[in-house]
């Protein structure tokens, strides 16, 4: 038998999980505080109707824009806005770009210091000195399951890096996963978003930070997102995108308490190099990483039945091993990179991934001459 290792668990403080969850909320959200910010995706459509109500509750709503994935100068331009609100909360309902901006808002709104000072890797990484604001996620794709994760990720441009804002307190007050919300989402969204979901669950199933809580919510995640994303990849279906919207949101709780892995340590240095879109990015890489990861594992029991895991699974739903995914992606859609790079600068970026943090809980050290290897496989070579 082996022995249950000594770990801890970061959680949200509450989660409602259903069809309708957002509206049913509003009380609840009202009771944080009547001034609210509410950070939304480029269009207000999925935001329009909690808008209303929160305002209906008694609620004075500053609407705030994030038609992106979050950089600096927008953090920045979002705390000016939002400090002459002086918001008793934040909201965030949109992508995982609008839950990252809501809860660096949430996070830095009480901060006596600039923002650059917490960010990792480019900054001081430093903790926060006061306690972040309430904080409310509402994700509208099934994707990054940020509402349950305690970063928000940055992209500093002058670095070209994305980096995270990191403290145990960042994690939501209330996670509202309204799996309506993802209803009708375009095919190539969902289809991004359902690979970062998948590569969140199966990164931790292999982590070397790997719990037996972790390994639980990954073994039952792993393959009803696979089963989810595939019958999502032949139509609209209501029942598909439930499962994929807790699929996503077991992918935040598992990240956060077993970490990464190889994927993620580059995604977001290549993120910051090329601007591609971060779930479009770990759809290309997860076949690449798990590949190069498995051939390191040899001799390793554990992962070498883990890999087996989630080889079956794999062919039980896609119809193909792990080698096959990318071209299962491709012919739904997935584009190739745009950009093809020059072996020295796969060599960079192979070289500032290592640093990462998500690359500590990978399973193995990989070299960055196997890293780069990975990116030239994966379409950037």
């Amino acid at each position: 038998m082996r022995p249950i290792p000594a770990f801890g668990l970061v959680l949200p403080a509450r989660v409602r999980f259903g069809r309708g969850a957002a509206l049913d909320a509003v009380p609840e959200i009202a009771r944080l505080g009547t001034r609210i910010a509410l950070v939304h995706g480029q269009s207000t459509a999925r935001a329009a109707p909690l808008i209303s109500a929160l305002a209906a509750a008694g609620a004075t709503v500053l609407p705030l824009s994030c038609p992106a994935e979050p950089t600096l100068d927008m953090l920045e331009a979002a705390l000016a806005e939002a400090r002459t609100h002086r918001p008793d909360s934040v909201v965030a309902i949109g992508g995982g770009a609008a839950l990252d901006l809501g809860k660096a808002l949430a996070a830095l709104l009480p901060a006596d210091r600039p923002p650059l000072d917490h960010l990792e890797v480019v900054g001081q990484g430093l903790p926060l000195s006061a306690d972040p604001l309430p904080f409310v996620a509402i994700p509208t794709t099934a994707g990054t399951g940020s509402e349950a994760t305690r970063n928000a990720v940055i992209g500093v441009p002058a670095h070209r890096r994305k980096v995270s804002l990191r403290d145990d307190r960042l994690v939501s007050r209330l996670a509202v996963i309204d799996p309506a919300l993802t209803d009708g989402a375009p095919r190539e969204v969902t289809l991004a978003s359902g690979l970062d979901a998948l590569t969140q669950v199966i990164e931790p199933y292999l982590s070397a930070r790997a719990t037996p809580f972790t390994n639980a919510l990954c073994h039952d995640a792993i393959p009803r997102g696979l089963a989810a994303l595939a019958a999502l990849g032949a139509g609209e279906n209501p029942a598909a995108r439930d499962t994929m919207a807790y699929v996503a949101h077991v992918s935040g709780i598992a990240l956060t308490n077993a970490g990464l892995g190889a994927v993620h340590g580059l995604a977001g240095v290549l993120g910051g190099e090329t601007g591609e879109a971060h779930g479009v990015i770990c759809g290309r890489l997860l076949p690449h990483v798990l590949m190069a990861n498995r051939a390191a594992c040899i001799g390793d029991a554990l992962r070498t039945d883990r890999f087996g895991h989630i080889e079956h699974w794999c062919r039980e739903t896609l119809g193909c091993g792990i080698a096959g995914m990318e071209g299962w992606a491709a012919a739904r859609g997935l584009a190739p990179p745009d950009q093809r790079l020059a072996p020295e600068a796969l060599a960079d970026i192979a070289t500032r991934s290592a640093a990462s943090s998500s690359m500590k809980a990978n399973p193995v050290a990989l070299s960055a001459a196997t890293l780069a290897g990975v990116l030239s496989d994966a379409g950037w070579g």
